[in-house]
């Protein structure tokens, strides 16, 4: 397979960003300001171009085999939702080239077993993998709130969205995903998770991940599952890059 597409923007040192479901864009465009300060590295996940077309399904640990290589400049690393999976596999194999590691509302659902929300929310989430565009309609248009989309309260779907729904259809399913946390915790990794207090069983797993890594935690709402887009969410973010552990309340 052939090496995916980085693009890189600003000056200074460089944060690798790695997307979930939604294009690189509309993931991290409101972070673009950073880039007076930061090289904004953006990474095109497998079926999202420029980037090759995806070889089969989206699969995390084909993602984790294309991030490695891309650890190589100590970047700090940010990733969202599915790209979180991949970047966590990573980052454990490799945590002395991690300079810090941010990470916002993964489906790391084994984090909190027997809860009923993350259950559910783990449920609807394999559904849609599962079945795609002919999933109960209703299960569908309640994932894809959760999950940020536009346009998907009534009517049909907008074109870009049922395309991210084919695009993701037969992927890999996150619960398979064991990331070795404990490897990335033994090697001190400043690490912060932040999350958008839209759906209480995303919270937990984001507070159980945080004690996992001794990390710092962060909520920015006001964006739903596209936290990076919160209100205060970029200044408070650049001030955990600079403060390399130092608690945010304390900066």
């Amino acid at each position: 397979m052939g090496a995916i597409s980085v693009t890189r923007d600003g000056e200074g040192p460089e944060v690798l960003l790695v997307h979930g479901g939604a294009s690189p864009d509309v993931t991290w465009g409101a972070l673009a300001p950073l880039g007076e300060r930061w090289t904004l590295a953006s990474v095109h996940r497998r079926g999202y171009p420029p980037s090759p077309p995806l070889d089969g399904r989206q699969d995390f640990a084909v993602d984790a085999a294309d991030i490695l290589p891309l650890l190589s400049s100590r970047p700090h690393v940010v990733a969202h939702s599915y790209g979180v999976l991949g970047t966590l596999i990573a980052a454990a194999q490799r945590p002395e080239d991690v300079r810090s590691l941010t990470l916002i509302e993964p489906p790391l659902f084994h984090l909190v077993p027997g809860d009923p929300e993350v259950e559910r929310l783990e449920r609807m989430g394999n559904t849609v993998l599962r079945e795609g565009l002919d999933a109960d309609p209703e299960v569908l248009r309640a994932f894809l709130h959760i999950a940020g989309a536009p346009g998907v309260d009534d009517g049909p779907l907008p074109e870009e969205v049922a395309n991210g729904v084919r695009r993701a259809h037969g992927g890999r399913l996150p619960g398979e995903a064991r990331p070795a946390l404990e490897q990335i915790r033994k090697a001190a990794v400043p690490s912060l998770v932040a999350s958008g207090d839209h759906t209480p069983g995303i919270e937990r797993i984001c507070d159980s991940l945080a004690v996992a890594l001794d990390a710092q935690r962060l909520v920015a709402p006001g964006a739903g599952h596209f936290v990076a887009a919160a209100p205060g969410f970029a200044e408070r973010f650049e001030r955990f890059l600079l403060a390399k552990g130092i608690p945010l309340e304390s900066t």
